[in-house]
């Protein structure tokens, strides 16, 4: 067989994403026929290489799972919270796989957030590349400032670079609701601010082909077929 990343063969494994299995190798928890492995972007052969992680043997998972949860505020974007805060695996017991996040939300935003252990489809649809777009509605305090629109639309000058929106629709006089393709770390709390928009709440409706629908706080679903076929192309797989 070809030989593979590692990173990938952790991923395939539904240990964590390969963002994630890249930290575990620095950290020197990965080891491959007894030795550790530290080196990024090592390649060997799935199919006769002993992979271990935290010296647990892994094994590629034959059943992919995808699901869409609704986060509720308030609940971090972690599988697992050394604090002891509320978060994802929380609503998921019941489900006997390991998961991980595709993405996140930050604590106080709510919505949807995909949750697999898929490791391909997770690198690829949190991959600047692929620019899937996210589209959030957003309660807010006061008057919509005039120019908002406008200004988002053209761009802001963020400290990280130029931030945009690349749909703006105001849905009553308290909700708008933006489509963005960018994943940068707060980059709708930091754009609504840089044009004085007071943001109550954050809801991520969808996610690339990917909508939130009826599915209630702190509840789940599985994908449905037509949704992973539009995923897939979305991602080239």
């Amino acid at each position: 067989m070809a030989l593979v990343r590692l990173n990938k063969i952790i991923a395939d494994a539904g240990i964590t994403s390969r963002r994630g299995a890249d930290e575990l190798i620095y950290e020197g928890r990965v080891s491959v026929d007894g030795e550790v492995v530290r080196e990024m972007g090592s390649k060997f052969d799935p199919e006769t290489s002993q992979v271990m992680v935290d010296g647990e043997t892994i094994r590629p998972s034959l059943t992919k799972t995808y699901l869409a949860l609704h986060k509720p505020r308030g609940v971090v974007s972690t599988m697992y919270d050394p604090e002891g805060r509320p978060s994802l695996s929380d609503f998921i017991s019941v489900r006997t796989e390991r998961l991980f996040h595709v993405g996140r939300l930050d604590k106080d935003s709510e919505g949807l957030i995909l949750l697999s252990n898929d490791g391909d489809m997770t690198f690829r649809a949190t991959h600047p590349s692929y620019g899937l777009e996210k589209t959030y509605l957003i309660e807010y305090a006061g008057t919509l400032p005039r120019d908002a629109q406008k200004n988002l639309k053209k761009g802001i000058e963020l400290e990280d670079g130029l931030g945009r929106v690349l749909d703006f629709k105001e849905l009553s006089p308290t909700w708008i609701e933006v489509t963005i393709h960018e994943g940068r770390y707060h980059i709708i709390r930091r754009l609504m601010e840089a044009v004085g928009v007071d943001v109550l709440r954050l809801i991520r409706t969808r996610f690339g082909p990917i909508l939130l629908g009826d599915v209630l706080e702190g509840r789940w679903r599985d994908l449905n077929e037509v949704e992973l076929i539009n995923l897939r192309k979305a991602l080239d797989l």
